[in-house]
This record gives structure tokens, sequence and C-alpha cells, in this order.
């Protein structure tokens, strides 16, 4: 047995597990502690050094090296974190730091990238593209991300940003970016995008869910997941066009909208370079892991 470690480094909670091999899922702990991210850079490593010993305890077992998943980059050059919205994160060298607390190697990864190989490895991929070489995990909620994996590894690139499809350029109604730029991906199909468009309609603030249940019968509602279902083709279309990839897995809650399975791939169709062709190939899959899948994909990390 190979025990692999994970862990899951969110804004409010820090996720570990150990499963028993990369081939074999069984969970031999799963444990979470808050990430009490008020208390700065260091109480998060504190934090993450404490859910390491209670795993150490419960399981008997001690790590060789871990995979994490980080809600940013580390910067492949100047080895310090990047693009992290838990903020005190960012600019600083979590990875050295942790092994030189810890004197455990770690392999850090983007959060989307561990969704991506958990669902490419254990999810929904294996089952219906079992040959997939190339998969894509998209996350749209909040903000919109995605992963690469090739060959069932996470591909992070030079500067470890790949796969960030979210900070692409798509339509400039979307207005300022938090990252500097005009009209990314996430400023028109992330949830709180979709709601402020909603609401530039109507004056009244929903959440996407309700948008989503009310589309029937108002106007504005339909209009906002007509902005959605477009915009998502054009978006993913770049994707398809650049990685042509078997398989797209749809996380976080704007990936819960069915419609997007249908008429958001139908609006693809319109845009990916298939001059003469009427189908798409690329198949489209519900993730299956849920919430277990970010922190699967940090164990995957060092298989």
């Amino acid at each position: 047995m190979n025990p692999l470690w994970g862990i899951d480094l969110g804004g409010t909670k820090i996720e570990g597990v150990v499963i028993e091999s990369k081939d074999n899922q069984n969970v031999l702990a799963r444990l979470r502690l808050p990430t009490e991210q008020e208390g700065g850079y260091q109480h998060i490593i504190e934090q993450i050094g404490n859910l390491i010993d209670k795993l150490k305890k419960e399981t008997g077992l001690t790590p060789e090296r871990i995979g994490m998943g980080t809600p940013g980059t580390l910067d492949p050059s100047s080895r310090r974190m990047k693009n992290c919205n838990t903020t005190s994160l960012n600019g600083m060298p979590l990875r050295d730091d942790l092994e030189k607390k810890l004197g455990i190697p770690f392999t850090l990864a983007n959060d989307a990238n561990c969704f991506a190989v958990a669902e490419a490895r254990f999810g929904a991929v294996p089952e219906a593209v079992p040959n997939a070489q190339v998969v894509f995990g998209v996350i749209m909620g909040t903000g919109v991300g995605g992963g690469l994996v090739v060959n069932g590894k996470a591909i992070g690139g030079k500067q470890g940003i790949a796969g960030e499809w979210g900070h692409n350029f798509l339509d400039e109604s979307g207005g300022p970016c938090y990252c500097g730029k005009i009209g990314c991906v996430e400023k028109v199909i992330s949830g709180p995008s979709l709601e402020a468009y909603y609401k530039s309609l109507t004056g009244n603030k929903l959440k996407l869910r309700e948008i989503a249940t009310r589309s029937n019968e108002d106007e504005a509602a339909r209009q906002t997941l007509e902005r959605l279902y477009h915009y998502f083709g054009k978006a993913i279309s770049v994707i398809i066009n650049i990685l042509d990839p078997d398989a797209i897995v749809l996380g976080g809650g704007v990936g819960n909208i069915k419609e997007l399975y249908t008429d958001g791939v139908e609006a693809a169709k319109q845009f990916v370079f298939n001059t003469g062709i009427e189908h798409l190939d690329t198949v489209f899959l519900e993730p299956k892991l849920g919430d277990s899948a970010g922190v699967f994909g940090a164990a995957l990390l060092v298989a």
C-alpha cells in the first residue's frame, strides 16, 4: 500500500484526506479544520500543520509527500503565490514555508486543476469517456476558473496559469475585472455577474438559482439565462479550438444549470472551428465527486 495524502486549502475550511493508492480511492482518513484566514498567513500554515498531525494520529501513518490544492497559483519562477482570493497568501512562498516548517515535500496546484484531475481519474470521465486523453475541468461559480489534465496529469504550464480561461477577453459589456482587464469571461458568466445583469434589467437583486427558476414567466430571467448560454458557448469554444479536449466537466454553482448541457453546447457549436460539420464531438459532463473532487485531486498530485 502506498497511501496518497491530499489537502484542499479553501477560504473557510482546510480539508485533508489519506487515500489508499492512486488506483484505489478507499479513504483511510478525512478531516476538516477551519482556515481562520483572518488570523493571517502564519496562522493558516499552523492550521495546515494541525490538520496533518490529526491525520497522522488517525491513520498511524507518516506522509512521504503531500499534494495541496490552493485558491491561487504558485508562480514557478518566483516560487510565490499569486491570484489568490485568500489574499494573505499572495506574494508568499507557501510551499517553501510549509516544507521548512513540517519537513515534508509538498506539490501545489490550483484548486481547479485538482477538481479536473479528480474527475478525470476517479469521477465522471472514466465511465463516460474511458480512453480520454485531454480533459478540461470548468469551475463556474463566484468566479470562473479551469483546470487542464493530459493523460491523467494536471498541467500547470510555464507560469502556472494553464486553464485560466476565466480571464480571457469575452465581451466589453462585462466591465472592469479585479485583474485589471475589461470584459473577462468571469465578468460575464460568473454567478455574481449574471445576477448583476438581471438587476440591471429589473432593479431587483436575486440569486442565480432564483433567476433560473423564474425563466418561464420572467422575461428578464429568460434574457439572463440566454446571455449565459450564448457567452458560455463563445468562451468555451476558445478552449475547444485550442485544446480539442475529449471531455469537459462543468463544476461550480453556475454549472448546475442543466440547460448548459443543451443550449450552452448548441451555442458552442456556432463558434467552434468545425466548418462544414454540424456536430460537436466534445463530451460535456456533470461532475460526479461533489465536494470530494478538490481534496482527492490534491492527493493525486503526488501519485
